[in-house]
């Protein structure tokens, strides 16, 4: 197909202070900049009740059994094809790692102003410790500071934004990110088997040089929580996305149904969600669901999202045997789908149209 040249973000300007900042400045009012018209929610408030949605929890080790998977993998296909998401218990990973890994985040966060700032982003990079990008001047922000972090390849490491303190970040982020290949290869293989396709369909796809982005999540606390959002509605770029979710504070919502609905704490489970690429592999399929977070009046949120991403020369295209005459082809061809992403973001407009036929 023809393709038109992806265009990388421009960045207008870069943010003078972190949402962090302003949250201790101005403890009552936030700068319009971040405040979103209720005629964009629907009319409805964002601190108004919401339902829970009930995301299926899924076994990973159960997953990974030939024998004795059948189950799970039924409820895997249901939860990807209906919510576009799943509580994956039982990962291989232990409750006192993840602690741990959410402790030194924790620890970075509250660590003073100008120390997190040796970490900062470039401009025109998301890469580093920051905020949003300024890519328009009527673009409303989110109320988070992130710390963005390449995993893999080890050698795209950028270690420069890798904080040393506290003293065993480097260390614990490092071993975290030796552990998720083989939650993400269990998965993948899952997904493939529960469409009733080779095991590998995917995994070949998602190529052997694929990345690997770490993006934490700081959401102070927020004197307008009716009127602010944490990220807004969005959906990811990536084939899947593993999040560790807070352990106390909730502001996960996904849109389902044209309703939004709050995603409950599973304790010690990663939350899995369909990206994009995932959707167009399964022509549709799976659904890389439209999500987005709300912001808390009393208590500070830390999160953690790992992205999976195909290399920028990877072509990404519907399966084969899930394309018929029942279900015909949705998707184009297409690679570098992450600059697609930004493209269509720039413009409004959801990224994966830029795939449909």
């Amino acid at each position: 197909m023809a393709e038109a040249e992806p265009l990388r973000p421009i960045e207008l300007q870069p943010q003078p202070k972190t949402v962090q900042e302003l949250a201790a400045i101005d403890g009552k009012e936030v700068p319009e900049r971040y405040i979103h018209k209720a005629d964009n929610n629907g009319g409805r408030a964002l601190d108004a009740p919401f339902p829970v949605l009930d995301v299926p929890t899924v076994d990973l080790q159960l997953l990974a059994s030939s024998s004795s998977g059948g189950e799970e993998l039924e409820k895997l296909r249901s939860a990807l094809s209906s919510c576009g998401c799943i509580q994956a218990i039982n990962h291989g990973i232990t409750s006192a790692f993840l602690d741990t890994l959410q402790e030194v985040a924790r620890q970075f966060f509250a660590l003073p102003s100008e120390e997190k700032k040796k970490y900062s982003r470039e401009i025109g990079s998301i890469e580093g410790y920051g905020n949003d990008m300024i890519l328009s001047e009527h673009q409303i922000l989110d109320w988070t500071d992130r710390l963005y972090l390449i995993l893999s390849p080890e050698d795209k490491r950028m270690l420069k934004f890798w904080p040393e303190n506290p003293e065993s970040f480097r260390r614990i982020l490092h071993e975290y990110s030796m552990k998720l290949p083989v939650i993400l290869e269990v998965l993948l293989k899952a997904m493939a088997r529960s469409l009733n396709l080779e095991e590998n369909q995917f995994l070949q796809q998602y190529g052997d040089r694929a990345t690997m982005q770490a993006r934490f999540n700081f959401y102070p606390i927020c004197p307008r929580p009716e009127l602010v959002l944490g990220v807004k509605p969005h959906a990811d770029g990536s084939v899947i996305t593993l999040l560790l979710q807070d352990k106390e504070v909730k502001g996960l919502q996904v849109l389902k149904d044209d309703q939004w609905f709050n995603v409950p704490i599973v304790p010690q489970a990663l939350l899995i969600n369909v990206g994009d690429q995932l959707e167009i592999m399964t022509n549709g399929i799976f659904k890389s669901p439209l999500h987005r977070v709300l912001t808390n009046l009393e208590k500070e949120r830390i999160t953690l999202a790992v992205f999976c991403l195909p290399h920028p020369d990877q072509e990404i295209q519907p399966v084969e045997e899930l394309i018929n005459e029942t279900n015909p082809r949705l998707y184009k061809k297409v690679k570098d789908y992450v600059s697609l992403f930004f493209q269509y973001y720039q413009q409004g407009r959801k990224p994966i149209e830029a795939a449909l036929l």
